[in-house]
Formats: structure tokens, C-alpha cells, sequence
């Protein structure tokens, strides 16, 4: 059995600077960093994210402002494995009553499924699937990156805290025994390989075709020490009220932009765009103006973010550049980043790398 997204409430996070992303991974970054005598909070301040602003229940950050402070916090520790911390130190209070929802499910696997769809309210910077393995019973969780021209750093920490996150909850909530049977990542092999076997307690193999978590079916099937049928029942109904009033201008603008960077460099027409989420290009294409913009801006918003990524990988040239960011050649790129910036695209790349130094 395959949990498939829900059309109407697409999986996964803003990609720009749409804010509808939970900050529970920033919160316990700046709890992992804090232990290691590192402040955070001048690094979020920069990006609009004060101390106060952090406190609040009902704050949102975009897909930018997370990984503008992941990427950061990854050169100011110079720990790699960052990832692997800060999905291990996490509770499933940092959820709220998602977080009591799977607490209060029947099984692990359902508790899971739960997870994936409601992910939208857990503050998942990944997008999450689950699936029954055809080729034998165990039960597969994935973890997709919404933008596959991610920053290998920001994509390897969020794939490495996605799994921890999930190990550390599973034991926390179910058998601190719980151990996947098997955990897989698309980066490859990094240098140091001990913390993987201490976390995961399984073998963990790198440079696979996507990274999922593999968990025997005996697990899959333990019940939930804390289940409760009523509770669960009257979490799972506010829960969809949340679901219901964040189906909204925010997540038609975070599907469309997280469907355009993955098509990258061919872009979805306006029609196919319409096809896919049923409806016709009229009415898409109100639902736009009532969000203050068009299609034709949103694709420009993708491709500049997607322009500013790859320009920060040395070992691009401007012709790499202009062909995965969907441009005909250099010269429309030059024009592209004169708009936006006011400056050429070398000069841009210079001035980049000298803010990150």
C-alpha cells in the first residue's frame, strides 16, 4: 500500500520565500549549537528571525530563510554530521498536537503514515512517502528534497536529520530498542562513518538512487504504548482543521514553485499546470491575481533562486548555469541576473562567495 500525496494538500515546503514552514528544525539547531558554545541568534536576527520572533507558536519561516541559517550554521560548527545531531536531539512535543496524534495512533506504521500526511504541520523540510517494499514486506519511508539543485551541505543535513528524526522519535515514543533494518542516503560516503552506527544501529549504505529508511514489518506492526482510539480521534480532527486553513493562496504558490524547480530546466506550461491540478487556465490563473502574482513571476522567483544556488558551485561554468536554469543560452542568463541584481552574473558570484567568507 502506497501512501500518495493529497492533491489538494501537496507534501513538502515553501522553496522560496513563501513562509509556511514550522521552525522546529531551526529551534533545536539553535539548541544543538548553543551546547557547542555557538550562537545562532545574530545569524537568524539576519535573516529576520529575532529571539522573540522564535518564541512565537505561530511563526512560519520560508524555504530560504531555513536553509540561509542551515548552510551558516554548518560553517560556523564545521561539523558535518550537524544533521545527525539535531534530528537525534529532537521530541515529539516539538510537533504540538501532531506530535499527540502519533503518540496517541494504534501502530508505528500508521503512527507513520500519520506523519506523512500531515507533514505540512510538522515543520518537515523535506518531502516525506511511505510505501510497503514489493520486493519484500518491509515498510519504506522516503524523504525527497523539493529542490534537487539544493546546496549539497543544506541536502545532506536535511536528509541526515530527516532519518535521525525519525529514529530518535521511534524511540522515544515506541522501544528505545527500535532500529531500522536498513537506512540509505544519495550523498555520498562522508569521512566519518562511526556517529551513523551509533544512531541508526543498522547498516547504512550512501550514493543510493534515493534516500528512504527501510523498517521490518514486526516494528511496523508494534503497538503504540500510549494509543488511545478517542484521543487520536480528537487530535486527528483538529489537526485537519489546521490542514483546512492552510489550504489557502500559500500552498497553491508552494506547489506550483516546488513543481517548476523540479522540472528544471524544462518549465511546465501554464496548460499543464492547470491539467495537473484539475482546473482550467482561467481559473489558475485568477487564483494567481487573488495572490498577487502571475505564473510567469513565479517561474522568474524559481529560476533566479535557482541561478543564485548554482552560482555559488565553482564548478559551474556560466554555460552550465544558463542550461540548468531552463535559459536558451549565456546571454539570456546575463540579461536575467542584470535584472534582477543590477550587476553581471561573474560579479554576482564574486560578491556571493565574499558575504559567505
Amino acid at each position: 500500500m502506497s501512501l500518495a500525496p493529497d492533491p489538494e494538500n501537496p507534501p513538502g515546503t515553501s522553496r522560496s520565500t513563501s513562509a509556511t514552514i514550522q521552525p522546529n528544525i531551526l529551534r533545536c539547531l539553535v539548541t544543538v549549537a548553543d551546547e557547542r558554545g555557538i550562537d545562532l541568534r545574530p545569524l537568524l536576527k539576519q535573516v529576520g528571525l529575532d529571539e522573540t520572533v522564535m518564541r512565537s507558536a505561530a511563526l512560519r519561516v520560508s524555504y530560504r530563510q531555513g536553509s540561509a541559517v542551515i548552510r551558516r550554521a554548518l560553517e560556523l560548527t564545521r561539523d558535518e554530521r550537524l544533521g545527525l545531531k539535531v534530528g537525534a536531539a529532537q521530541h515529539l512535543t516539538a510537533w504540538g498536537l501532531l506530535g499527540f496524534a502519533l503518540m496517541a495512533d494504534d501502530t508505528l506504521r500508521h503512527a507513520i503514515e500519520t506523519g506523512v500526511k500531515y507533514q505540512n504541520l510538522s515543520g518537515a523540510m523535506v518531502v516525506w512517502s511511505a510505501a510497503t517494499s514489493e520486493q519484500d514486506d518491509a515498510f519504506v519511508l522516503r524523504a525527497d528534497l523539493p529542490d534537487p539543485a539544493m546546496d549539497p551541505a543544506v541536502a545532506s543535513f536535511l536528509s541526515e536529520e530527516a532519518f535521525a528524526s525519525v529514529v530518535a522519535l521511534s524511540r522515544l515514543a515506541v522501544d528505545p530498542a527500535f532500529a531500522p533494518r536498513a537506512v540509505e542516503f544519495s550523498f555520498p560516503p562522508p569521512r566519518q562513518l562511526d556517529l551513523y552506527g551509533v544512531l541508526f544501529r543498522c547498516p547504512v549504505r550512501f550514493g543510493a538512487p534515493t534516500n528512504r529508511m527501510l523498517i521490518d514489518a514486526t516494528w511496523a506492526r508494534t503497538r503504540m504504548p500510549g494509543r488511545d482510539p478517542v484521543a487520536y480521534a480528537s487530535a486527528l480532527e483538529m489537526l485537519d482543521a489546521q490542514m483546512a486553513s492552510r489550504r489557502d493562496q500559500q500552498d497553491l504558490l508552494e506547489v506550483l514553485e516546488i513543481s517548476v524547480a523540479q522540472s528544471l530546466p524544462v518549465i511546465p506550461s501554464f496548460a499543464e499546470q492547470a491539467r495537473r491540478h484539475a482546473t482550467s487556465e482561467r481559473t489558475l490563473r485568477r487564483r494567481l491575481a487573488d495572490c498577487g502574482t502571475t505564473y510567469e513571476a513565479l517561474v522568474e522567483g524559481v529560476r533566479r533562486e535557482r541561478v543564485e544556488q548554482l552560482l555559488l558551485r565553482r564548478e559551474l561554468t556560466l554555460r552550465d548555469i544558463a542550461r540548468r536554469a531552463g535559459f536558451s543560452d549565456e546571454r539570456a542568463l546575463r540579461r536575467a541576473v542584470r535584472r534582477w541584481h543590477g550587476t553581471s552574473p561573474v560579479h554576482l558570484r564574486e560578491r556571493m562567495r565574499t558575504d559567505r567568507s
